[in-house]
């Protein structure tokens, strides 16, 4: 297949076609100068669709590798490795430590909108981890020295900058609730209405609606069979995994477990 015909099989949308060609680039020129590579930092989203990309490619494992600072990362560079790398080039991206006075109160949102504010792009910002009177920020590298300098403010909140080791993330305990049930099959409604403790119906209607995706790809078909392992997302509720499958009961309906992030 062309370029053309592989882009357009990888690729949903027009900006996801655009995001894949850049990827793409930097996959051949990985290849051309046998030297390491990577892209900025990819949502979930756009991960899955790289695979995709890196699937119809027949990338081998080897050869391309996601890191995004630590082992839970969500958002991550896409390093492509020469022959001699044996993995990513940590030096491609840092961790920085805000600190801010105790009294006030900062979200996630607080401080990419003040990265967004000093022209910081979104692909050059990894995890944003709050985590009480401090934040943990994972920025691409060439960052590092600018946001020291420059990053003075949250807001109306001061901020103390530092960069810190990797290895000192401070990274939040993630708040599960296993929810146990039967389900006649295991159609993408039926496991999101045991996750998410909703109606089968309005499962089906929020899937129809396309705030659905199945492996961070989207998914509209009600019907859809999913497997254990699969992370399932909807628009506006949350994140759940399927965590367990179990066997059939004596009625003959399966028995799941699913892992909802609260």
């Amino acid at each position: 297949m062309d370029k053309r015909t592989i882009l357009d099989k990888a690729a949903a949308t027009e900006e996801e076609r655009l995001l894949l060609s850049r990827v793409w680039d930097k996959y051949d020129q990985c290849r051309a100068r046998n030297i390491p590579v990577h892209t900025g930092f990819l949502s979930p989203h756009e991960q899955a669709a790289a695979e995709n990309l890196l699937h119809l490619l027949a990338v081998g494992e080897g050869e391309a590798v996601f890191w995004g600072g630590y082992e839970q990362a969500q958002r991550k560079q896409l390093h492509f490795l020469p022959d001699w790398a044996f993995g990513p080039d940590e030096e491609a991206l840092c961790a920085l430590r805000c600190r801010y006075y105790q009294g006030d109160s900062l979200t996630h949102r607080d401080f990419l909108g003040s990265l967004m504010g000093l022209g910081v792009t979104r692909e050059k910002v990894g995890d944003i981890l709050p985590a009480g009177s401090s934040a943990d920020v994972i920025v691409g590298s060439s960052l590092r020295d600018f946001l020291l300098a420059e990053w003075t403010a949250a807001g109306r909140v001061a901020l103390k900058v530092e960069e810190i080791s990797l290895s000192d993330l401070s990274v939040p305990q993630q708040q599960t609730v296993l929810r146990r049930d039967t389900v006649a099959s295991l159609r993408l409604d039926s496991v999101l209405a045991v996750g998410f403790s909703l109606s089968r119906s309005r499962a089906a209607e929020l899937v129809r609606a396309g705030r659905a995706e199945v492996n961070w790809q989207p998914c509209d078909k009600p019907d859809r069979v999913v497997q254990q392992g699969d992370v399932l997302t909807v628009r506006g509720i949350g994140k759940c995994t399927v965590d367990e499958v179990g066997g059939l009961s004596k009625k003959g309906r399966t028995g799941v477990t699913v892992k909802r992030y609260i």
